[in-house]
């Protein structure tokens, strides 16, 4: 990847970290489903009539509409909503990397190479770390217990919705974004109503107050049209297998964003955690360099964790077409 892209995947998981913050805020305003469709509301509107027609089957859409925000932003509000804290939610919700790079291998068949499987154990690891602290220090109640599994499946979705993306390769991620937003709305509304009831959710927009709007503005415009937009922008020009692990990074913006606004502790081995999680994505992020075969005129790129053909390099340091 080069390193303004590099540079964009960084800033989409800086927004998603501080996302949880934002969202345990919310969820103090909102049930967890109704607060979700609004999310995707003003996402969609009025930006769905600025972007266009959508540029990719109805297929895509609805099936990233369904997996992104009725499945994953469902799930993972709701787990919030059980008890899950932020800190640890933005923890566990990054072993969404692990079902991307299965599903990529199983769907696409983006193989990944070995320095990126080292990569991904190593930021494993540094999840794991950092789940055992988070849950040492909360307990073991049966309702964080039960968010937390809420949030892990919040994760599965989130790895099949990259790997539609990908299949999707959508040419404009914005129009695909907005597009994407309106999918989510109806059944949504309509799972609130049956799950969390009319009277809590109009009791919860009768009050809502400024800081409830500053919310849905942040999950909506910055979270969901930029973050989602550029995550996809990055999934149509590299593998899944290479982009999904810089969303590894996005406990470390959590965890220290969780502890600055919301007083959430961080222990020295909360920091060893953030080390082994910047660490793997930096070796997920190593590009090898095509090996020239003998007779061919073509190499298997296989460091990038995919199958690319590359030209071979010619005598004078430049490529052969």
């Amino acid at each position: 990847m080069r390193p303004a892209h590099i540079a964009l995947a960084a800033l989409v998981a800086a927004v998603w970290g501080v996302n949880f913050v934002v969202i345990e805020i919310g969820l103090d305003h909102f049930p967890p489903l109704l607060f979700s469709a609004l999310r995707f509301l003003v996402a969609a509107l009025p930006a769905v009539f600025f972007v266009g027609r959508p540029k990719v089957a109805w297929k895509w859409i609805v099936g990233v509409g369904l997996a992104l925000g009725v499945a994953k932003f469902g799930l993972l509000f709701t787990g919030m909503s059980l008890g899950a804290p932020a800190g640890l939610s933005s923890l566990v919700l990054q072993i969404q990397a692990v079902f991307t790079a299965l599903f990529a291998f199983l769907a696409l068949g983006e193989r990944p190479g070995r320095t990126k499987l080292i990569g991904m154990g190593v930021a494993l690891a540094g999840i794991a770390v950092a789940a055992v602290d988070e849950a040492s220090a909360h307990g073991g109640a049966e309702g964080a217990l039960t968010g937390f599994a809420l949030v892990i499946a919040a994760a599965v979705c989130w790895g099949v919705s990259n790997v539609l993306t990908r299949k999707a390769a959508p040419p404009d991620s914005l129009n695909f974004m907005v597009w994407v937003s309106t999918v989510p709305v109806l059944p949504l509304l309509g799972l609130s109503l049956l799950i969390e009831g009319p009277r809590r959710d109009l009791d919860a927009l009768r009050a809502l107050d400024w800081t409830g709007v500053g919310v849905i503005v942040y999950v909506a415009w910055i979270t969901t049209v930029f973050g989602f937009g550029a995550w996809g922008w990055l999934l149509r020009r590299h593998p899944a297998s290479s982009v999904a692990p810089f969303s590894l990074l996005v406990p470390v913006f959590g965890v220290s964003s969780a502890a600055l606004f919301l007083g959430e502790s961080v222990t020295p081995l909360r920091w060893c955690a953030a080390a082994l999680l910047v660490g793997g994505v930096a070796l997920t992020s190593v590009r090898r360099k095509p090996v020239e075969p003998r007779g061919g005129q073509e190499a298997e790129a296989g460091g990038e964790g995919w199958k690319a053909r590359v030209p071979v390099s010619s005598p004078n340091g430049g490529t052969a077409p």
